[in-house]
């Protein structure tokens, strides 16, 4: 059988993922999980990260937290959230992101008007320079994502790269 080598950047990602406090896991793990459970919490992880670093980038923004006090010299606010549906690697997200009265903010995580979140891209790429053609990566997304993708999408993504390809 052959023997699977762990590249160093293999090593050094997992030495780079951040350590997640015990008390936490036992919030999500109360006993015996079925892997739907599992994949169900890690989206539901997904969400709340992204949406707890949009409201971060709004602060940011804005120059104050929620709940702290504006800014004399600032006119500008936060006016609620919009709802979006983005495209991750475990399937589609809804997310709510943030907005500021003036309208100013643009977002750095998921910009405007972006409908995938990274990595998303990267697997329609790998898989039209596998060979697959643009129906069978539509069909493969709707199979194993539940993403219903227009043919179209996928020629954008992959022109898009490969513009980039030919650059080198």
């Amino acid at each position: 059988m052959p023997s699977r080598k762990t590249t160093k950047a293999a090593l050094a990602a997992v030495a780079a993922m951040p350590p997640i406090p015990k008390d936490i896991i036992d919030q999500f793990v109360t006993g015996p999980m079925s892997a739907e459970s599992v994949e169900s919490i890690s989206l539901a992880f997904k969400k709340a990260l992204i949406e707890r670093a949009l409201g971060a980038e709004l602060s940011h923004h804005l120059g104050y937290r929620p709940g702290a006090d504006k800014p004399e010299d600032s006119s500008n606010h936060r006016n609620g959230a919009s709802a979006k549906t983005v495209l991750t690697g475990d399937g589609p997200l809804r997310i709510e992101v943030p907005r500021d009265r003036q309208g100013s903010f643009e977002p750095l995580l998921i910009a405007k008007h972006e409908r995938r979140f990274s990595g998303f891209d990267d697997k329609i790429v790998a898989m039209y320079a596998r060979g697959m053609t643009v129906r069978e990566i539509q069909a493969f997304l709707a199979e194993q994502y539940g993403t219903e993708v227009a043919p179209d999408f996928i020629s954008s993504v992959t022109d898009a790269v490969m513009t980039e390809v030919t650059a080198w």
